[in-house]
């Protein structure tokens, strides 16, 4: 079960991110049988992939939970005083988004990471099997 504080941050990295020419899809599993979960992955008409992860507070920025970073550009979405606790804990090229008044900012830019063939493959696949679980959880709750 999402808190409201997680469910508030997707409102807002959804509302920025989608537009036109942006697809996207919450909790992508990476691979056939992954054990990495993206909490929000977007692809681009161009290919280029962005994974965002969702942290709401300290305990679950340290948890065990992998950060999967696989895209070009990757990002936390956080709180603003979460950020503050864990600035210096954030990853060289890693980029952040902090929720400030009910609204998202950019605190960091990301860094463009290099992703071979072979990985763009499996998260184009990866993000369509995701989307088609989303439809299936649709049609099957009307």
């Amino acid at each position: 079960m999402k808190t409201k504080e997680t469910l508030a941050l997707e409102d807002l990295i959804y509302e920025a991110t989608h537009k036109q020419g942006v697809f996207c899809c919450f909790e992508v599993t990476i691979g056939w049988y992954g054990k990495e979960r993206v909490d929000y992955m977007t692809c681009d008409t161009e290919g280029v992939f962005r994974c965002y992860e969702l942290k709401v507070s300290k305990a679950d920025f340290h948890s065990s939970c992998h950060n999967s970073f696989v895209g070009h550009f990757n990002y936390y979405v956080m709180p603003e005083a979460l950020y503050e606790e864990v600035k210096g804990k954030i990853p060289d090229g890693v980029g952040v988004y902090i929720q400030r008044s009910g609204f998202l900012f950019s605190a960091k830019r990301a860094k463009r990471q290099t992703v071979v063939p072979e990985t763009l493959e499996v998260l184009k696949n990866s993000m369509i099997r995701s989307l088609a679980r989303e439809a299936d959880k649709k049609r099957t709750s009307e």
